[in-house]
């Protein structure tokens, strides 16, 4: 059946319209549509080849040209202009708690479930999948972060069940049973809308709630109670100031047990088929990420499994905190890509004084350096999906994904704010209205930076690994300076990173420690992928660490270079 968004595109095609009766259309920009957003993407696809498998370009580039088609933006934009509705009562007064989304939601949800970005990194892995928690990163991270980068491009407010549903198979390691029932589902690549128990279901995806009013980041401070009722079943009363995605079929939540906090995985339906206690209190009125319903809720006796043992919620949670930073950092960098695809693609078709924008040596020089920043996003978000990927049998890479998770997400996923403020404005007036994507992805990028630990926790979370395991924080970073020895700004910048480990107030300059450290992780990440030019701009623009507006830097003779590989033509 043919989705009815479809149709509604399709009435909404172009048609010949008589001309103004004062002036002719000229000088504007075509849209952006029916592109091959992968086989477009230089930087992407050079870190692909340097961090992936051999097979995993093919399987990338097979999915450019359907995610850029015209259909599919069209999705995207549908499925913000029409945000989800909470649902709390039916017709005859009955509690139902339901989230209504648009069927362009659903059609953007169906495409990324098919396509594995739910699951792919396990599928293979399956028989191993019972192992502790803490040691399961699955395989083909590169790939399926490749894949994703390109996917929050075009709609990322969907990806959030996506990403949770990913992430929760590393938790639910430690609850074998669960597990068990869950994982064919999840393995499916099925995406089941239905509203009824997952095990009625052909498809099922995974929630969160950790987060509540009194605690936010100190999930520790959390006062919703978990009493069991038998073996590993318990009942929890509470309430959860975030709790993500809503209509998702079974959700991991953290919460007070006798043995101190736990870890617990909640079903929307009891195991009677009646429907559980979350009892939803509103939706967020958020800046951005319109397409996803993030809510508040309370539990009256939810019903719920024990995962992991009492008191180590946070210890059997966080494998799951870290895969959806892995994915916090490829959004970021995904909506940087396409900001920077739209200003392209806008100033090879604007004239202005004559010229093509360009060519004009202003706008030259800041794309060039909004460009040079996606070189870096990409290779660091690829490099650092590699580690995911060699961790488990690499102490080495354990070690970096350990250290450059929080360094990455706190770099990458601020620096999406700005750039896309600058790339919106490469566009002019044109880029601030809401018939461009432009507006959508400047609202959406700053939930990454704050989602899954805001600045401060992921730069004392770099202090944190440091100080736990000096001789690992050591290696990384001997192993960063070999790798980019005689660049510009290495030595400085690996002195820096010693003295301010070493400071006895060394939280007050966490920022700046991680801030270097994951500088420095691009640049080496940069010198295994990138034409050397773009390797010593990189260096000897960003290490130096100025305070340098977006096209200000001195990037005249690699700035051809970096605008053909920006967007190349045919």
């Amino acid at each position: 059946m043919r989705d009815p968004c479809l149709t509604q595109m399709k009435a909404r095609s172009p048609v010949t319209l008589e001309a103004f009766a004062t002036h002719e259309v000229f000088n504007q920009t075509p849209a952006f549509v029916d592109v091959d957003l992968a086989s477009l993407d230089k930087p992407m696809l050079g870190a692909l080849a340097a961090f992936g498998e051999e097979s995993d370009a093919k399987k990338i580039v097979a999915r450019g040209p359907i995610l850029g088609s015209a259909e599919n933006l069209e999705l995207a934009r549908l499925a913000n202009e029409n945000p989800p509705k909470l649902k709390l009562f039916d017709a005859r007064g009955e509690r139902q708690d339901f989230v209504e989304f648009h069927p362009a939601y659903h059609a953007l949800m169906r495409a990324s479930i098919a396509a594995g970005l739910a699951s792919s990194t396990f599928e293979a892995h399956a028989p191993k999948l019972a192992s502790p928690p803490g040691k399961l990163h699955g395989k083909g991270n590169v790939a399926r972060s490749a894949l994703h980068y390109l996917t929050s491009g075009v709609e990322a407010g969907h990806l959030c069940p996506v990403t949770m549903t990913h992430a929760g198979i590393a938790v639910l390691a430690a609850a074998p049973d669960q597990l068990e029932k869950l994982m064919p589902l999840i393995f499916s690549r099925v995406y089941d809308a239905s509203f009824r128990p997952f095990w009625e279901k052909q498809g099922v995806t995974l929630g969160m709630g950790m987060t509540e009013k009194q605690g936010g980041s100190d999930v520790r401070a959390n006062t919703t109670r978990a009493e069991r009722i038998a073996k590993d079943e318990y009942e929890i009363t509470g309430h959860k100031w975030f709790f993500s995605a809503p209509m998702c079929d079974a959700f991991l939540v953290l919460a007070q047990a006798a043995g101190g906090l736990t870890c617990f995985l909640m079903p929307r339906f009891r195991p009677d088929g009646a429907l559980n206690g979350l009892r939803l209190q509103r939706l967020k009125d958020k800046l951005g990420n319109r397409s996803n319903a993030s809510s508040e809720v309370e539990f009256v006796k939810a019903f719920a499994w024990r995962v992991g043992e009492e008191g180590r919620g946070v210890a059997t949670i966080i494998e799951m905190v870290q895969l959806t930073r892995l994915d916090c950092i490829s959004a970021s960098a995904g909506l940087m890509r396409m900001g920077l695809a739209l200003a392209m693609h806008h100033a090879r078709h604007r004239i202005v004084f004559q010229r093509k924008l360009v060519d004009q040596p202003a706008m030259r020089s800041t794309l060039a350096d909004l460009a040079l920043t996606v070189e870096g996003a990409a290779a660091l978000v690829l490099r650092l999906a590699r580690a995911f990927d060699r961790a488990s049998e690499d102490a080495s890479e354990a070690q970096y994904a350990r250290l450059m998770t929080p360094a990455a997400k706190f770099v990458v996923c601020k620096a999406a704010p700005a750039f896309l403020y600058e790339a919106m404005e490469c566009l002019g007036g044109n880029g601030y209205v809401e018939e461009t994507p432009l507006p959508r992805l400047y609202r959406e990028a700053p939930v990454n930076a704050i989602w899954e630990g805001c600045g401060n926790i992921m730069a004392l979370d770099v202090l944190r690994a440091a100080s736990r395991d000096r001789d690992a924080a050591h290696g990384v970073l001997t192993d960063l300076v070999r790798d980019t020895q005689g660049l510009p700004g290495v030595r400085a910048t690996k002195q820096r990173i010693e003295v301010g480990l070493a400071r006895s107030d060394a939280e007050a300059s966490a920022r700046a420690v991680t801030q270097d450290f994951a500088t420095l992780a691009t640049v080496e990440a940069l010198a295994r992928c990138a034409p050397p030019a773009i390797v010593e701009a990189f260096a000897r623009t960003r290490l130096s660490r100025s305070s340098l507006v977006v096209g200000a830097a001195e990037l005249s003779s690699e700035c051809g270079e970096l605008l053909a590989r920006a967007l190349p033509t045919g």
